[in-house]
């Protein structure tokens, strides 16, 4: 009992961090699925409203046949942020005409 005491905080400590781990990796594989998704559409033919439900579901998709849920509204946000941070996507000054 007296042993436990000691290893059981150590053992809770060293899964947590690897809960922390596997999270920050699912994370890192969301933002680049979400960032591929988004360049890989860069050019099509589509409006930016179709392309963004295109990457949507295709980040949903992706996560989906990985084992991963991924709720719709998660999948819209790793989206958007790809959408801002990618040097492919143009930024549109409302103010030009």
């Amino acid at each position: 009992i007296f042993a436990w005491s000691y290893v059981k905080p150590w053992l809770d400590n060293k899964a947590e961090h690897a809960a922390t781990e596997q999270s920050k990796a699912v994370w890192t594989l969301l933002e680049n699925v979400a960032m591929t998704a988004v360049n890989s559409l860069v050019g099509q033919p589509m409006t930016g409203e179709d392309k963004f439900k295109e990457a949507t579901k295709n980040v949903e998709t992706f996560m989906k046949n990985q084992g991963f849920v991924v709720s719709n509204e998660l999948a819209k946000s790793v989206v958007q942020s790809a959408y801002e941070k990618s040097p492919l996507t143009p930024i549109v000054n409302k103010e030009e005409k």
